[in-house]
């Protein structure tokens, strides 16, 4: 087979507290790595923001992108940048700034050590559509590894690998699928099989 693939449902996701709320661990690389003790490659993870202002545990070493799922909030990085994100949107920042959220949201996070990339986008599907996507490594000379996420925000969805392998996901659920050989290219179709409009994050992740 000329991919890998992992489903994981939300009941099979790890919940634990933080200063300004809870945190989902969704998943992480390599998977025997420990949050608490920075050793992972890469880490998703769906927050919810319980405090009206609070701030973000210092990551140094770690680049983050995170994007709201729900409500907004606006960011402070001190010395750098300041944002203001509604649902959908995005900040990218390093992990050993300071900063400072003023809102209650839900949000999605990728996190990343040195040497590892990656990028979040969001998709809409209205009832009863589907969208097509490739998946490839842009840079295979660089990074030897490549994982796509998709994480299902809310809707009912079915993902087909290469016209042939199909997974059903609901809300909180996530599939990653890993292509064998970075050169290898892989062709998505996600569809909304539910009754109502879908949203669905997706995390493409290259690394070594």
């Amino acid at each position: 087979m000329p991919y890998i693939v992992e489903l994981t449902k939300q009941n099979e996701q790890t919940t634990s507290n933080w200063s300004g709320g809870t945190t989902t661990q969704i998943a992480i690389y390599p998977k025997d790595a420990i949050y608490s003790e920075k050793n992972f490659i890469w880490r998703l993870s769906s927050a919810r923001v319980e405090l009206e202002e609070s701030n973000f545990t210092s990551l140094p070493g770690i680049w983050r992108l995170i994007m709201v799922l729900e409500g907004e909030m606006r960011l402070e990085h001190t010395g750098h940048h300041s944002i203001y994100l509604k649902p959908f949107e995005q900040d990218s920042f390093s992990g050993d700034w300071e900063t400072k959220s003023i809102g209650k949201v839900r949000d999605f996070n990728l996190m990343m050590a040195e040497g590892c990339s990656g990028e979040l986008m969001a998709i809409e599907l209205k009832e009863k559509t589907s969208s097509k996507l490739t998946i490839h490594n842009p840079n295979p000379d660089r990074y030897s590894k490549m994982t796509s996420a998709f994480y299902c925000v809310v809707g009912k969805l079915s993902i087909t690998i290469d016209d042939t392998d199909v997974y059903e996901l609901t809300q909180g659920d996530l599939l990653l699928l890993s292509p064998s050989k970075p050169t290898e290219n892989l062709s998505i179709t996600i569809a909304n099989t539910g009754n109502s409009q879908a949203y669905i994050i997706k995390a493409d992740i290259q690394y070594c």
